[in-house]
């Protein structure tokens, strides 16, 4: 082959290089569809296919605009769900891909660059500038501080990857509460439930945790919650110290579902993008519950059938999900250590969430009513609280005095109306007779003030002047 002949094969091939760079971006299936239904939650379209998780643009008569999300499809329809009101919908609305109606996605309120069909994964805006900001679902400020100004984008759902690269739980995190330092001791990288029902101080006890604990960054996710809650946590049990250190991502009750979900994946995203940057983070997530049903309220829009309880299945699907997105790095990185709150309708423990995450996660710590009736706080159930890590994590001396305590404080318990009535003997049951004796020091241990902290090594001093 001539020189010439090299010459023009080269330029032919530049060429083509050139066409397909210039055509790449597009694709021929992303064009403008219809609104044909309008129907409780859920939007229908036709004239357009997309992947599920792609968001739209519906524009409305009066030029404004909705953002959605494809939550499904049957056949040529698709499901859409709003991320806000759709009021002023009317039927035949225009329906844009996000990506080409010259409007970013809401979610990390960034504009992005087009992305090939294959990274058409949602990504937000993270990095250490959030720190002391509360956003909502989306990744908008409310607090009125200004804009974000973050440089780094991570996908809003990460991809799992093999639990074998994980590191073990080796050290303890210092929660800054007595009760749980000491008799259901959490390791880095642990995911707890925080089982709870209304009114027993589920939230100051999660404030507590967020002010005097140990980890380097601390990310509260209040999903679902009332609004009034959100200021009020902030304020009066995070505290400026608190929150100086911390990402809030709030997506209240009168938000969609749909932001509901995505605020719990935002905020698990930015402790993700925190624990690879090598820091001990505390994520905090109130609640578990109304994630899930904010769940079960898009797949019951969208035709799934419901199946325990009224939970469609995908329910179960997307908590595993969720909750192994926290925990420990790969070797080297740092670690989330995640609570749940769990609520439990009635106070029952056995109910569909609940059971499905006590399976899931890695220990659970109940707060009872009764307790919390008698004005003991942190109201913790201490004989139905366990850590499924601990006796890896501390020494057999503090394992054999946690059980001894639970041990007394149970036995005390179980005997408790005899005691009251005067129906017990003394001397007739050594064990009780020794819980009896020291029950008062076991119940002022497990209680707290609110303001009140108790470092690891305090915590593990009082509990060695019991006398076990």
């Amino acid at each position: 082959m001539t020189v010439s002949e090299l010459t023009h094969t080269q330029l032919w091939r530049d060429y083509v290089q050139n066409c397909q760079q210039l055509i790449e971006p597009t694709n021929p299936l992303l064009v403008s569809g219809t609104l044909t239904r309008v129907a409780g939650l859920v939007m229908e379209a036709v004239g357009l296919k997309l992947a599920v998780g792609t968001s739209c643009i519906v524009f409305l008569p009066n030029g404004t605009s909705v953002t959605a999300e494809v939550v499904g499809f049957s056949g040529e329809r698709l499901f859409l769900m709003p991320s806000g009101d759709i009021y002023g919908l009317t039927p035949g609305a225009k329906v844009v891909p996000a990506e080409y109606s010259g409007t970013a996605p809401r979610v990390g309120a960034t504009q992005h660059p087009r992305r090939r069909a294959a990274d058409r994964a949602k990504h937000i805006s993270v990095g250490p500038e959030l720190l002391g900001r509360v956003l909502n679902g989306a990744g908008e400020p409310l607090d009125r501080l200004g804009a974000l100004q973050c440089t780094h984008n991570v996908p809003l759902y990460s991809r799992p990857f093999n639990p074998l690269e994980r590191a073990p739980i080796e050290k303890i995190l210092d929660v800054g509460v007595r009760a749980i330092n000491t008799l259901l001791s959490v390791g880095r990288g642990q995911r707890m439930g925080l089982f709870a029902g209304s009114g027993v101080g589920k939230s100051v006890l999660l404030g507590m945790m967020a002010r005097y604990t140990s980890a380097d960054v601390i990310v509260v996710a209040l999903i679902g919650e009332r609004g009034r809650e959100v200021q009020e946590f902030i304020e009066s049990i995070l505290g400026d110290e608190g929150l100086a250190r911390s990402v809030v991502v709030a997506a209240p009750a009168d938000t969609s579902p749909l932001m509901r979900l995505h605020g719990a994946a935002y905020a698990t995203a930015i402790a993700e993008y925190f624990r690879d940057e090598g820091k001990h983070v505390l994520l905090i997530m109130d609640s578990l519950t109304r994630f899930a049903m904010a769940q079960r309220e898009i797949s019951l829009a969208i035709g799934e059938p419901p199946a325990t309880k009224g939970y469609p299945p995908s329910v179960f699907a997307r908590l595993p999900q969720l909750v192994e997105r926290a925990g420990n790095g790969r070797r080297g990185s740092g670690s989330i250590t995640a609570f749940y709150t769990v609520l439990t309708e009635n106070d029952d423990p056995n109910d569909p969430i609940a059971d499905n995450a006590r399976a899931i996660l890695d220990g659970h710590i109940v707060l009872s009513r009764r307790l919390a009736d008698a004005g003991h706080y942190p109201a913790i159930d201490i004989e139905s609280s366990i850590s499924r890590v601990m006796a890896s994590l501390v020494t057999r001396e503090q394992l054999n005095q946690a059980q001894r305590f639970k041990t007394l404080y149970s036995r005390y318990q179980r005997s408790h109306d005899l005691i009251s009535v005067g129906a017990y003997v003394g001397g007739t049951d050594p064990q009780l007779d020794q819980a009896i004796e020291l029950y008062p020091a076991l119940e002022s241990f497990l209680q707290q003030g609110m303001f009140e902290q108790e470092n690891y090594a305090a915590s593990m001093d009082k509990l060695a002047a019991i006398h076990l």
